[in-house]
Parts: structure tokens; sequence; C-alpha cells
């Protein structure tokens, strides 16, 4: 049975030539080069006793069929076979190699190349390379086993690539009235709100309709005729029009009034959402994504669907209701003139249809184009040091006007677009009302129709076009509201890849000991960046993490903190997996200070208490001074009230990285992660940070990284990591005794920092 994708008929063919049976396989996976490296289709097949590849090439290529872009075609012919018993093979790697990957087996001491991939089938030969290791040890595979979260997944009707890996939407085929369907899943939340803009809507609408009437009909046949029923009493049948057009004011007020409370209340509770669910998300959800896509989603989003709720559904239902009430009150005045109106009607819908896909595209392509403008003004501006440091405006500026190029491009499009086509709709149905005039004027001549009458119609007719201009532009708001509901339900939707255990076991307070068990970990496929690593660190000891830059020390801390989840193997706290752990729980126990500081717009005791909200100023003070961070700050304008931040008191690198310390220090954490903290500063600060840090250790289990090997002399063991992988363990003498790799980069960094000496002087 294969089990990672579906063995097609000439492949099976070709391998049952060299006696494979369909029956006998159990795993499948298609390779899209040949062993030269040209353009190929591979076939590599596991059995329960061998490895076999079947490779060919297509005279005449058919349609895309499933995952990796394998084609069918009615000339494929067997170019290369080659197959090893699962005995033979002491193990098989599925590899990264310039330009795609390649899987090997290694047998008798040496590696023989099965095939060759792209990029885009690394992700399952990685899995075919477990499932080998699985069936020559002689386990039974499940299904888990061929689960791979951080696959590519295509869309099932068109093929096309989702966009958004952690949605399954694709935009091509897209239900959009499912979309609509689960946007008024909204509005239960605001009825009453809702419920009493409609009331006004249709009041307001009802007296407009009763306008016409009283100023046309009752006023020109009934009032202004002497013989009429009301013949005479002009100044009852003005009071009467300017009553009713007083009540429409009133009740326009009081919606006014609603409809702002009920606005800001939606684009409150939207923008809330969608914050909330961003911070649910696990980090690898923000590292594919731009931060001014994500602002945009927050802001101009959640805008636009608050338009929706506060203008668009109750408008459009309002409009309907009155294009029926004038319809109805047309045809009961004269139906031939009714027809006359509504004659364009079949015209327009058949235009509006036409128009929806086109504008569709635009508003995604216009989102898409601001999106990327967000992002570049957030790089630039957040980044301006580094612009001005290496003089880059004129590059910043030639790359700021081709973005804003494209968002011009497409800001013309659309509104050449809606220019061009509203106002032909427009045109057609203000026909309608020139047929009437010259229609119903011809009637009056002939005495077949009242002066009074016609009035009234033709005041109807100036009443239906602004409901029929919003129809008109109706398919502009859908589209902009249905493109950003799209968007936030992709965040809403989104799945965190680190997720809470359905029954998290609470540990209020932890020891501290860490076990790391046979864990790999890669943040792309088949690209390890830990390898096997297995460590055991006792509760309140000190370990220092070296090796050389991408040796994967940060990428430790980050599995053991839960911020990403291993592959292979486990991570054990106090004896219990951290997938376990309620998350909660964990991270309030983990204190982080990193060298790259992030400090909050907001004073330094705000800043020094953000992972402890409650703390009082004694400890806040009690922490700074054991940072060696008080006596900087007394010195500041507002003391410990100075503003810091963005559009705050400017603080050097080294007073950040004490405050750092110092919002450690309070947050008492029982495991702590010290990344690069004395990086980057001068001798007498790294001298103070370093008293701070002796005292932030103390009593807590410690993980070190530094950049100065010297510092980290009074761990109690070092670990040295290279390649992803643990390749010496012990204290400094015994390391240094070792002359290994960590007495190399000792000696290196030691010549490098004399030569740097000689230099100085």
């Amino acid at each position: 049975m294969n089990r990672l994708e579906p063995l097609p008929e000439h492949a099976r063919r070709a391998l049952a030539v060299h006696g494979i049976w369909p029956a006998d396989i159990r795993v499948v996976a298609m390779a899209d080069l040949s062993l030269d490296g040209e353009f190929a289709e591979a076939w590599a097949v596991l059995t329960g006793d061998s490895v076999a590849v079947v490779e060919g090439q297509a005279g005449r290529a058919g349609g895309r069929e499933g995952f990796g872009g394998r084609r069918e075609s009615a000339a494929w012919s067997e170019t290369g076979f080659r197959a090893y018993k699962l005995e033979e093979i002491e193990r098989l790697n599925a590899e990264s190699v310039p330009l795609g990957g390649m899987l090997s087996a290694h047998i008798s001491g040496a590696d023989v190349v099965l095939c060759r991939y792209t990029n885009s089938a690394a992700r399952k030969f990685g899995i075919f390379a477990k499932l080998f290791s699985k069936i020559k040890d002689g386990q039974e595979l499940t299904d888990e086993d061929f689960a791979d979260d951080r696959a590519p997944k295509y869309c099932p009707k068109c093929g096309l690539l989702y966009p958004d890996q952690g949605r399954a939407v694709c935009p091509r085929c897209l239900d959009k009235r499912s979309l609509f369907t689960r946007v008024l899943s909204f509005a239960p939340r605001y009825r009453v709100q809702i419920g009493l803009i409609l009331a006004c809507m249709v009041a307001s609408s009802a007296l407009r309709l009763l306008a016409p009437f009283l100023s046309g009909r009752i006023l020109f046949d009934e009032v202004l005729v002497g013989k009429g029923r009301f013949g005479g009493r002009v100044a009852e049948a003005v009071l009467l029009i300017a009553g009713t057009q007083l009540l429409a004011l009133l009740i326009s007020i009081a919606q006014g009034r609603i409809n702002s409370s009920v606005s800001a209340e939606i684009i409150y509770d939207l923008k809330s959402e969608v914050f909330n669910a961003m911070q649910r998300l696990s980090l690898s959800f923000f590292s594919n994504k731009q931060t001014g896509n994500l602002m945009t989603r927050i802001n101009n989003d959640a805008h636009h669907l608050q338009y929706f709720f506060h203008d668009g559904l109750p408008y459009f239902v309002v409009n309907l209701v009155t294009i029926a009430g004038i319809a109805a009150a047309m045809i009961a005045l004269d139906w031939r003139l009714a027809l006359l109106v509504l004659l364009p009607a079949p015209a327009i819908v058949y235009v509006l249809q036409r128009v929806f896909p086109r504008l569709w595209s635009l508003f995604s392509r216009r989102f898409r184009r601001r999106s990327a403008m967000n992002s570049l003004l957030n790089d630039v501006l957040t980044g301006r040091r580094v612009v001005k440091a290496f003089g880059k405006e004129e590059s910043e500026i030639a790359r700021f006007s081709t973005t804003n190029d494209g968002v011009f491009r497409v800001n013309v499009d659309a509104g050449r677009f809606v220019g061009t086509v509203f106002p032909l709709v427009h045109f057609v149905m203000g026909i309608g009302g020139l047929m009437v005039w010259g229609y119903g004027g011809l009637q009056v001549a002939k005495g077949i129709m009242t002066f009074g009458t016609l009035i009234t119609f033709t005041g109807y007719i100036g009443m239906i076009y602004g409901p029929l201009e919003f129809m008109t532009q109706i398919v502009d708001w859908w589209s902009s509201c249905m493109n950003s509901a799209q968007r936030i339900f992709e965040v809403l939707d989104a799945v965190p890849d680190v997720a809470e255990s359905p029954n998290p076991v609470r540990m209020e307070r932890i020891r501290g000991a860490i076990e790391l068990k046979g864990v790999t970990f890669s943040y792309e496929p088949n690209k390890p960046v830990l390898q096997d690593i297995n460590l055991t660190i006792e509760a309140g000891e000190m370990v220092g993490l070296v090796g050389h830059s991408g040796a994967g020390k940060s990428t430790l801390t980050n599995i053991i903190t839960r911020l990403y989840d291993v592959e292979e193997g486990s991570v054990l706290i106090d004896g219990v997996n951290v997938r376990d752990i309620a998350i909660r729980d964990l991270r309030s126990q983990i204190g982080m200070v990193l060298q790259d500081v992030f400090l909050f717009t907001g004073t330094i005791a705000e800043n020094i208490a953000y992972a402890k909200p409650g703390a009082t100023m004694t400890e806040i003070i009690r922490a700074a001074k054991a940072a060696n961070a008080h006596d900087f700050i007394v010195k500041l304008p507002d003391g410990y009230d100075t503003v810091i931040g963005k559009h705050g008191h400017d603080l050097s690198g080294g007073e950040k990285q004490r405050l750092s310390i110092a919002r450690a220090i309070l947050h008492d954490p029982r495991i702590l992660i010290l990344d690069e903290a004395t990086s980057s500063v001068d001798v007498e600060t790294e001298r103070l940070i370093q008293e701070a840090l002796e005292r932030l250790v103390s009593g807590r289990t410690t993980l070190a990284i530094a950049h100065r090997l010297s510092t980290l002399r009074n761990a109690d063991r070092l670990v040295v990591l290279e390649k992803g992988k643990i390749v010496e363990v012990g204290t400094h003498s015994e390391l240094v005794k070792l002359k290994g790799v960590y007495y190399n980069m000792l000696n290196k960094q030691r010549e490098a920092l004399r030569i740097r000496g000689v230099a100085d002087s």
C-alpha cells in the first residue's frame, strides 16, 4: 500500500516488469530530477524487503495531477532502475544539495545516490527516509508517520498553492456565499443596535415614500385644484409636509447617534478578536509574514467589516425594501410608466454580474500592494539608523518609489474601472426617467393623467435612483468587505503549531531540571538545525552553550522554552514533557535576557515590571539595584517615571541591557536563558552587567550563550555544539585539556583579542 502519494499506472507497469507488485509497495514518493540533474520522473518505493527507484521520461505531457506536479502520459518510457535489499542498506539520507536534494543509501561504507529532486519534494523524501528506518527495524507504520503538518498545501480543486499555508483557503475557489454567511454570524452580537438602526431606517424610508405623494398627488390634485377634496387648504398641506420632514429628521438624528455607538463597538471587538488570535499563534506564523501585512489586517480590515454591519447590511436591507415600496407605489399609480422605469433593470443586473469578478481581483491586488508598502515603511522607519549609517537613502527612495508606483497603478486601474462602469450604469438608469417625462407629459397633455400624478411619479423616480445607485455600488462594497473578511478569518482560523495539551499538567513551581532526549529540529525540510541532542541539566546548574554562529545554540533555548516544538525526541522539565505542561506555567517560570533588548513605550518602572505587573515600587527599585541600573535611573529627568521607547528618552545599549536584567530579576524565573547578554558593550559596562548576572543566576537553572568564551568560565559545564550536534561536554578546564573544538575556539579568540590589542595600542 502506498501512503505518501498515489502511484500512476505507467509507474506500476514499469515496477511490475522488475518483479515489484503494487500489493508489496508500502511507501511511494516521486522525484522530479534525473541523476544528471535534468527534469525527469523517478518513482522511489519502499517494500517490506527492498528500496527501488524507477526513472523515466514522458514523450507527451498530460495535465497536472496531484502533489509535485507529476504528469500522466501515454508515451512514458523507462530510462533507469535501481534496487537494493533492506539488509544491504545501513541508512537512507535525504540531504540538501545545491539546486535541490538527493536520496542516498549508505551501503558498505559508501553513499549511493538513489534519486535527485527539487526543493518542492524535499519534505516528502525526508519522511521517506524516516519510514525506511521504521520498516528496517520491523516497526509497523501508522498514520502519524506519514503526517507532515509543515508540508506545502494545495487546493484539491485547482491545484493552486494556498497563499497562506496556515489555512486551507484558495482565493480562486473560495465560496463567497459561505464567507458571507460566516460574516453574518457576527450579527447576533449587535442584534439590539442593528435592530434599532433598521427600525429607524424603515421608519425614515416610510416617511420618504409618503413625501412625493403629499407634495404631488395631494398638493397638486387635491389642494391647489379648487374642486379637490382639500381644495384651498394650502397651509395645512404645507404643515403636513413639513411635519413629515421634521419627523424624518428626528429619526435620522436618533439613527446617527446609535450608529456612532455601534460603529465604535464593532471596531473595538473586531480589532480585539484579531489581536487576541495573533497572540495565541506560534512564532512560525509570524516568521513568514510582514509586519505591515498584519497591521493592515488589524486596522483596515476591521474598518471594512465595521462598514458591513454599520452601513452596508442595514442600508442594503432598507434600500431593498425602499425599492420594493417605490415599485409598488409606481405600479399602483400607472403600471405603464412603472414598466418604463424598470425596463433598464435587466441590463444593469447583467453588467453587475460581469463587473463583480473583476472588482474582486482588483481589490485583492490593491490590498497586497498596500500591505507591501506598509511593510516597507515599517522596515525603513524602524531601521532608519542602518539606512543612515550605510548612506542608503537614495536606494530606499528608489525602493519606495517602485512600491509606491505599484500602489499607484492598482489604484488607477481600480479607479478607472469603477469610474467607467458605474457612470454607464447611472446613464442606463436615467434613460427610464427620460422616457417617463416624455410619455407622462404626453398623457397629461391629452388629459389622460393628472399633473399631480406625474409629479408624484417623477418624485418616486428621483427616490428610486438613490437606492438603485447604492445597489450598483454594492459590488464595490461586497468585494471590499469579503476580501477583508477572508483575511480576518485567515487569522482567526489559523492553528498554532505550539498548542496547549488537552489536559495540561499544572506546574506552579518547577525545580528546573531539564532533559533532552534524541531531539531533532529543523526550520526547513531536511536541513536539521539540531540533530539527535541528548543532554541532562540538573536543577540550579549553570550550563554554557558554545559554538560557531549557526551551530544551534539559540534554537536549543527556543525549544526548551517551547517557542517551537521538536520534530523528534522530547524535552522534559522535572521529568514532564514540555508538550504536556500548561503553557502559562512553563513560560511564567522561564526568564530571558537577550542580546537585542526590546523595551516597550512606557516608563522605566513599567518596563521593569512587565513580567510582574503588580510589583510594588520597592520591589522594582530592589531589582534595579541588583541589576546595577539604579544609579543611572535616578540621574534621568524623571527617574523611574522617565518615559522610554519609541517616543521617549533614548538609552544606551548597556543601560537597556541592565533594565532587561532588572526585569528578569523581578520576574524571578526558575530557568534563566542568557543569549549574548554582554555583547556590544564597553569593558566597564560589561563589568557592571557581569556583576548583575552573577546575582541573577544564583539559585536557578541557567543556560548561557556568550560570544566571549572567557565569560563562561564560571559555568558548571560547557556544552559545545557544532553543526547541530553536541561534540563536547565538560568544565572549562576539562575541555581545555581535551584540546578539541572548544580549545581551538578559545585559542582563535585569544589570538583575535591579542591582535586587536596590538592594533589598539
